[in-house]
């Protein structure tokens, strides 16, 4: 097929997105329902129109952009990503797949392809975790994977429950109508920035994704015994600090004692009280990530966790307890769809490797529900979520073309 990719289309719709932010250039901050985020969609909600799409949004904020197929029966192959954005990041993460799989749909129909399935390019809503803190809440709704009830129990830092922000944000209605059905999808396929330097170090161009890790995040709640910090001889002391920095060597250790390069954990935030100099920490809140493809060796981190909490709290004498906030299940990549790609690759000879996702994505979820695989691109020196986070246009040609030739020997 002759696709022709509009990469500097592409490229310009890529910089006009990273305009809606409440962070300084070249940094993009993109809260989900935050005003630039509501100005963000109404733009894209105008490309999609502009290329003849039909666009709808869900009580969440999905938006859907359908080129319908000749045969409305079957299945939709779908496409996407997400556009929100942590706090001073870069302008690829999500963005390329959502903008890079318009382009994929344009230059089909630039070339005369007829899909037999619809082709649906799907903006999920909100994949970080920046305002609820839990990550892909658009496509865990759509696969049903939590309950509408979230609606009113996540709350934002403001205290503001997800019910309020997306009412005032305009997208009413209830979550229970969000999950699709089983057969909405025939396949799914996400075009992504690998966030990592393997693409770039081995001057691979593309990476065919086989498996997406998928994390348990945990908190851990470290209540001791506080007081002076000159006055508290050493052998009387229950610090809580000095507990928690145990409990997370442990679980260092326990991560890199599985021997597989996939198992990783992550003690990202810890919080001291009464965080003052002079003064034993009494309480100690620490957020963890535990990830890996396998999820038996995830699980097995996630045990070693619990246990090393129940033996630093009896021979420190404090309370350690354990909060699970999700625990997600790894997915495997459809070898259908991973063909397609590997076929797409050759036809346009470019080279790829087969490579796992440590990050997690909005397919993930999908594939509770259809076969899914996603497709890699380079970044420059392997950064994302910084605003340094580049994708070269060569890169995104070349993955907006593997895209698009995917996406129609799927919907053939």
């Amino acid at each position: 097929m002759n696709l022709n990719i509009e990469i500097t289309q592409l490229s310009t719709e890529l910089d006009k997105l990273a305009t809606f932010t409440d962070a300084p250039y070249p940094a993009v901050t993109r809260i989900v329902f935050s005003e630039p985020d509501r100005r963000a969609r109404e733009w894209l909600r105008r490309v999609c129109a502009d290329a003849d799409l039909d666009v709808r949004e869900d009580a969440i904020g999905n938006m859907f952009a359908r080129w319908p197929g000749s045969d409305l029966s079957l299945g939709a192959i779908g496409t996407g990503s997400h556009t929100d954005a942590i706090p001073h990041s870069g302008r690829y993460d999500g963005t390329v797949g959502v903008l890079g799989g318009l382009e994929a749909i344009r230059a089909l129909k630039d070339a005369g392809f007829q899909p037999r399935h619809s082709i649906e390019l799907l903006m999920f809503t909100s994949e970080e975790p920046t305002r609820f803190g839990i990550g892909c809440l658009g496509s865990r709704l759509l696969a049903g994977t939590i309950e509408p009830s979230v609606d009113d129990t996540y709350f934002d830092a403001a205290g503001r429950s997800l019910r309020e922000i997306r009412t005032e944000a305009g997208f009413t209605g209830e979550l229970s109508t969000v999950p699709l059905a089983a057969d909405y999808y025939s396949a799914f396929v996400e075009l992504h920035i690998e966030q990592g330097p393997l693409l770039e170090q081995r001057n691979v161009p593309l990476g065919i994704v086989t498996a997406i890790a998928a994390p348990a995040s945990v908190r851990v709640l470290v209540d001791g015994q506080g007081g002076h910090a000159g006055a508290v001889l050493m052998p009387a002391r229950h610090d809580a600090f000095m507990a928690a920095a145990e409990i997370a060597l442990a679980l260092e250790a326990a991560a890199i004692g599985t021997g597989a390069i996939d198992s990783v954990a992550t003690t990202g935030i810890c919080e001291l009280f009464p965080a003052a100099v002079n003064s034993i920490p009494s309480n100690v809140n620490m957020a963890m990530d535990i990830r890996d493809i396998d999820e038996a060796r995830r699980d097995g981190m996630l045990t070693a966790l619990e246990v090393a909490c129940a033996n630093v709290s009896a021979r420190r004498g404090v309370t350690a307890r354990i909060e699970i906030i999700n625990r997600d299940a790894p997915a495997k990549c459809d070898p259908l769809i991973i063909a397609a790609l590997e076929n797409a690759c050759a036809t346009h000879e470019l080279a790829f490797d087969s490579m796992v996702s440590r990050a997690y994505h909005d397919s993930l979820f999908m594939s509770r529900i259809c076969p899914v695989a996603m497709l890699f691109i380079p970044c420059k020196n392997g950064v994302s979520h910084r605003p340094e986070e580049y994708a070269s246009p060569e890169a995104l040609e070349q993955g907006v073309r593997v895209l698009a030739e995917t996406l129609a020997a799927l919907a053939s």
